[in-house]
């Protein structure tokens, strides 16, 4: 039970920094997005098709890789955060503040977030699935392997698409990625009385 409370909390604060504070702004907030707008502008494939068949086939790879509980939760999370983000899109008419500051707000939060499903095993969907598999196979850790995958993709999308919003991307995934290992491998002590 606990876990569902944990993987709700992260996948609404993942929601919450994409739909507030990095897509008001066009930030593409991982690998995913960005071979969204790729086929879109190359090929004129919708986005929605290009992230539902993308997202299809990695949770079918997470299955196959991780286990179907992994996969199960997978797509609970990514149900959590769609639902936040169709939610916060409503009534979200434009950026909270200066495209800095909203940068450094959503990768705090996006990383918070992504942390959390890391920690308790489940991930957003998206390139974090391919992560967590990377991660499982090699040992790495898997906010850095994320954070890889998303940069190559985005500087792709980058020289395609222009340099100033995916500079912006990098650096959010850059500090959401030290935010997600610094969330997922924190080790909370419990503080212990002692009696003399």
């Amino acid at each position: 039970m606990y876990k569902v409370v944990w993987f709700t909390i992260g996948a609404f604060l993942q929601g919450i920094a994409m739909a507030v504070f990095l897509f008001p702004h066009s930030i593409p907030s991982g690998g995913v997005a960005g071979i969204a707008i790729l086929n879109d502008f190359f090929f004129k494939i919708p986005l929605a098709l290009t992230l539902w068949i993308i997202n299809f086939g990695l949770l079918l790879l997470a299955i196959k890789k991780l286990g179907r509980l992994t996969a199960l939760w997978t797509i609970y999370c990514v149900a959590v955060t769609s639902i936040t983000i169709d939610w916060l899109t409503a009534i979200v008419n434009g950026p909270a503040n200066a495209l800095f500051f909203d940068v450094i707000y959503g990768a705090v939060l996006f990383g918070i977030g992504v942390g959390i499903l890391f920690r308790f095993g489940a991930s957003s969907g998206g390139m974090d699935i391919l992560a967590l598999i990377i991660a499982k196979w090699t040992g790495k850790k898997p906010g850095r392997v994320l954070f890889w995958i998303n940069s190559c993709i985005l500087l792709i999308t980058a020289i395609t698409i222009g340099f100033e919003i995916i500079l912006y991307a990098l650096i959010c995934q850059w500090l959401a990625t030290r935010v997600i290992e610094l969330v997922r491998t924190v080790q909370l002590q419990k503080k212990t009385k002692q009696y003399m």
